[in-house]
């Protein structure tokens, strides 16, 4: 773990910790290979040149010999050829051969025959036609035997050109002597490269030792030891940074065993305390964690029903940092100060909520219009065609502007930490970038995120996906979304994608993705028994105690498969008779977004299907669909959850989907069945439920009966696990997971750019 850490940013140091011959062995490879090719390319380079230049040197001692020789040879020679003494002149030849160091001599006639030779003399060297032209000539000839040095000069008797001098000289003996000459600088350069190997390794090692022994210094000094480290000068600048880089590495090990904290409100205030002291966090959301209203009696504060601010709220508490968000409520404006700030919560201030305010056209445009006509039905596939308009897109912008524009304003520093929730605010991460390069960003993406090609239909997909990539960390519910998220980026950027890390890399800046299932907070107890709750509730609705209850709790959205969920219901009636009055679905829809006409011809579809049904089966008072299209608090949620023999969870496409968890927390009799669509995040965890295709209504039908007549003990062996699970992997560590990791990058930012600083420092002092 240490070395695999460390190997970031000291390589050669933390892998020779671990295994230091084989290390030391690779750092000499370092220096001497490539002195060893430097030299072999250098030699090679230089040999064709030398041998060149020891032609022409030897070449122009002949010329030189051959000169002297040739004048030697002059008088004696005209003598003789005066006279026509062959022998005289042939003696000559061989004695000047013997003791001249020559091949072979010859006199040619004016006219090119060939008169007296030695006995050495090439038959096929023969003699130049005109060769009297001039009175020395020089060349190179290749005979049979070799190739040889040929020197011709004039021989004169006054004006008289009596013949030409012929002169030979043997080459190969030069070409002898080359070989040994680049034989003996090859040998030279060896040991040349040998030796400057030896003395550059053996000064690396000294320098290598003394940064090993630096490092191991620090890994075995105590945080808390006034001690100081003795370090090499290039190394002193280093070792405060080492240290912050162990303490990190500390938090990951810690982060190891993530899954086994108990994680409370405490231990995400605790967490905060330790790891993100003194860092200013901003939250980033469109829904506020407290609604200011007008009621006859006065302001009344209310806090939404939202798993976002269960969520994000304790870890505002913690840090006392700022909440950015839509100021909607009817008093909000009153209750702000001048720069639209309000401490919350109201009866013990903790941190700020900063509202930003928004005119009803920008909120038509970029809330109901981009926001959840086009990125809400795009990435989810439930058969509703997205709606894209210009002039959506450019309130979406221009909203996206005003609430990173709030983000920079309050920020205090130069790094803060950024949370953004949801897709309201795709294009912030990158508008907050640019003007704060140093904060870290973290978005959480609520919904699914489509493949590729569904993604393709948005007409802004690049900017939106460069607005993403703004973000040091972007976290999506489950691992296929992640995946899909790296494989939209890989078809419409040029960017660099590392898979096993789940990094992209894109302009200079590094995204990390990952899988953050979001959870809901562990309720510590409830003010009524399940018996009451489930006597309570069947009275509430007229009906008796042994009255069998399936429950729906959902936004009124085409996305929770209501209608589906009905069908299977008419379905069950059909197939099994005998739950005709003693059987009802109960189905709270909590009216959304009813502006768009997607969800007002939902909310028509589904009373006319719950009337048509009702009808079909009703018997006096009966109601198999009972529907309650209102809003109802969570009290009076957690009243149904208890009292329901089942609850049918029946997404047709879900991020991750809170209800099934609220459930499964709120059944501490460990009763009740849990009807979970395939198509959910939860339904990746909860596999104790009853998964569904909520397409099929026969299925849904089958499963639904299969649950009402589920004996007691198989619920509870289902119940028991999943209420575990839920448990242990409740919101804080949700939370808690997506601030270890912030912390983690925010440290190994500052740590690298200050290694690098110093390093750069060091290199130019070296320099």
């Amino acid at each position: 773990m240490l070395c695999a850490d460390l190997l970031q940013i000291l390589p050669t140091v933390a892998c020779g910790l671990k295994a230091p011959n084989m290390q030391s062995f690779r750092f000499s490879l370092r220096f001497i290979l490539p002195l060893a090719l430097v030299v072999g390319l250098f030699a090679y380079a230089v040999m064709p040149v030398v041998n060149d230049m020891t032609v022409r040197w030897f070449v122009r001692d002949l010329e030189a010999r051959s000169q002297m020789l040739a004048s030697a040879l002059q008088q004696p020679l005209l003598e003789y050829v005066a006279d026509k003494n062959q022998k005289k002149i042939r003696q000559l030849f061989d004695r000047s051969v013997q003791e001249g160091g020559l091949y072979a001599l010859g006199f040619c006639s004016p006219s090119g025959q060939l008169l007296y030779r030695s006995s050495t003399y090439p038959v096929v060297l023969g003699c130049r036609a005109g060769g009297a032209g001039s009175e020395t000539q020089r060349s190179l000839v290749d005979l049979p035997d070799g190739r040889v040095h040929v020197t011709e000069s004039q021989v004169r008797q006054g004006t008289e050109v009596l013949g030409q001098l012929i002169l030979v000289h043997d080459m190969r003996y030069i070409e002898r002597r080359t070989a040994e000459t680049q034989h003996y600088l090859i040998t030279l350069f060896a040991l040349l490269a040998v030796v400057i190997s030896l003395i550059t390794v053996f000064i690396a090692h000294l320098s290598w030792r003394g940064w090993i022994n630096a490092v191991k210094g620090i890994l075995h000094l105590d945080e808390r030891s006034s001690r100081s480290l003795s370090a090499p000068p290039e190394v002193q600048p280093l070792v405060g940074d080492l240290r912050a880089l162990l303490h990190e590495m500390r938090v990951d090990r810690r982060g190891e065993g993530v899954s086994a904290i108990n994680w409370t409100p405490e231990k995400l205030r605790s967490l905060l305390h330790d790891e993100l002291s003194g860092d200013q966090i901003l939250v980033v959301s469109n829904r506020e964690p407290y609604i200011h209203t007008r009621t006859p009696e006065g302001i009344e504060v209310r806090r939404p029903a939202s798993g976002l601010v269960t969520a994000v709220e304790p870890v505002m508490r913690a840090c006392s940092g700022t909440w950015i968000a839509h100021g909607a409520g009817t008093a909000d404006r009153e209750t702000v100060d001048a720069n639209d700030h309000v401490a919350v919560p109201p009866r013990k201030p903790s941190y700020t909520l900063r509202r930003v305010w928004l005119s009803k056209e920008e909120e038509q445009g970029y809330y109901y219009g981009f926001a959840n006509e086009g990125l809400w039905p795009l990435c989810h596939i439930a058969h509703v065609r997205p709606v894209f308009r210009t002039s959506d897109w450019e309130q979406y912008v221009a909203v996206n502007q005003r609430f990173a524009d709030a983000v920079i304003k309050e920020a205090h520093s130069e790094d803060p930490v950024v949370l953004v929730q949801d897709y309201h605010f795709a294009l912030l991460p990158r508008m907050v970038r640019e003007k704060l390069p140093r904060a870290t960003i973290i978005m959480f993406w609520h919904i699914p995120w489509p493949n590729p090609e569904s993604f393709g239909i948005c007409p802004w997909r690049e900017e939106i996906l460069e607005g993403l990539l703004g973000n040091t960390l972007l976290g999506f519910h489950t691992p296929f979304h992640c995946k899909n998220f790296l494989e939209t980026v890989d078809r419409y950027l040029e960017a660099r994608i590392e898979h096993e890390a789940s990094t992209i890399s894109y302009g200079g800046e590094l995204t990390e993705v990952e899988p953050y299932p979001i959870s809901i907070a562990w309720p510590d107890e409830f003010p009524r028994s399940v018996p009451d709750c489930r006597a309570d509730v069947r009275r509430e609705l007229g009906l008796s105690d042994k009255h069998l209850l399936a429950l729906g709790v959902d936004r009124l959205d085409y996305t929770k498969g209501i209608i589906e969920r009905i069908q299977a219901v008419e379905r069950v009636l059909e197939l099994y008779p005998s739950l005709i009055g003693h059987f009802s679905l109960v189905q709270i829809a909590a009216p959304s977004r009813s502006s768009l006409d997607e969800y007002q011809n939902l909310e028509s579809r589904v009373r006319a299907l719950a009337l048509r049904i009702n009808k079909r089966f009703s018997n006096g008072s009966y109601e198999p669909i009972i529907l309650k299209i209102e809003h109802y608090d969570s009290e009076d949620v957690n009243r149904y959850y208890r009292g329901a023999d089942v609850c049918m969870v029946t997404s047709l496409h879900d991020g991750m989907n809170l209800v099934a968890k609220e459930f499964v927390a709120a059944r501490d009799d460990e009763r009740g069945v849990l009807i979970l669509s395939q198509f959910t995040g939860a339904a990746r965890e909860l596999h104790e439920a009853l998964i569904i295709n909520p397409y099929h209504i026969e299925q849904g039908a089958e499963a639904l009966h299969r649950a009402l007549t589920m004996p007691e003990g198989e619920q509870r062996e289902r119940m028991r696990s999943m209420r575990i699970l839920v448990r242990d992997f409740n919101v804080y560590r949700w939370a808690g997971r997506m601030l270890i990791d912030a912390a983690r990058l925010r440290r190994r930012e500052r740590v690298t750019a200050r290694i690098h600083s110093q390093s750069r420092k060091a290199l130019r002092r070296v320099v």
